[in-house]
């Protein structure tokens, strides 16, 4: 890469930012990031005021009396060199972070409405060429006190299918997602957890809050690019769900 270029975003993505003050704003997301402005078309219907674009990725900005403190995260092409030129432009970046369990090199930076904005970039190293995959699915174990009580919780609390029951073994599906429910023994002591990753964690959030589930608190984005919220079963299990950003 020539290091002259400024460096872009890469990952395709389209968010919607809260602003207070759109002149503020679009001083910070056009002259600091480094963002272009464009003609804004509001066809989703936000109330967008202004729209930005740089590579990939596209903003509107739909003015509010309050922000909504979101989180975002673009993919970069170059971290290091993106972090330097907001910085000489003005802005105050967070240090270069290596976040080992995603793989990738990021910071962060904080708009004028306390939106934080993380960027970042893999580095892992996709062009090194990996076996074929073996592993194809996960069936995790959830350990409970009374399977049937705990198959019926799953059933009409979380809206799970029986794919097969027993006294000591539940099968639950819903959708692509199975797991098991099993009696908790000297074997298998303690709790289980697991993660499902689902397509709108709002929705279901309010379809579980519908059924009184226990819900640690509401869905929240990650700068890590999940938007996710966990359910405490009665036997003290933990399910957690969580959406990709794109």
């Amino acid at each position: 890469m020539n290091h002259k270029q400024e460096p872009s975003i890469v990952a395709p993505v389209m968010r919607f930012v809260s602003v207070t003050n759109l002149d503020r704003s679009l001083h910070f997301y056009r002259d600091v990031l480094g963002f272009q402005e464009r003609q804004c078309n509001d066809e989703y219907g936000v109330g967008a005021a202004a729209e930005l674009e740089l590579g990939d990725a596209r903003l509107q900005l739909c003015p509010r009396e309050r922000p909504d403190n979101s989180v975002f995260f673009f993919e970069t092409d170059h971290v290091a060199f993106l972090r330097d030129a907001i910085q000489a432009r003005g802005g105050s970046p967070s240090q270069l972070a290596r976040v080992n369990w995603i793989k990738m090199e990021v910071f962060e930076i904080r708009d004028p409405d306390g939106h934080a904005i993380w960027f970042g970039k893999s580095f892992n190293q996709p062009d090194v060429k990996r076996p074929e995959p073996m592993l194809e699915q996960a069936l995790p174990h959830l350990p409970v006190d009374d399977v049937r009580a705990a198959i019926t919780y799953y059933r009409d609390v979380l809206g799970f299918s029986i794919n097969y029951a027993q006294d000591d073994l539940g099968v639950m599906y819903r959708d692509n997602v199975t797991f098991l429910l099993i009696e908790r023994t000297e074997a298998h002591t303690g709790i289980g957890s697991f993660t499902a990753y689902i397509k709108n964690a709002d929705s279901l959030y309010d379809e579980f809050v519908s059924k009184s589930a226990s819900i640690e608190a509401p869905p929240v984005s990650r700068p890590w690019g999940l938007r996710d919220f966990t359910v405490i079963d009665p036997c003290r299990n933990r399910v957690t769900f969580a959406q990709p950003f794109e």
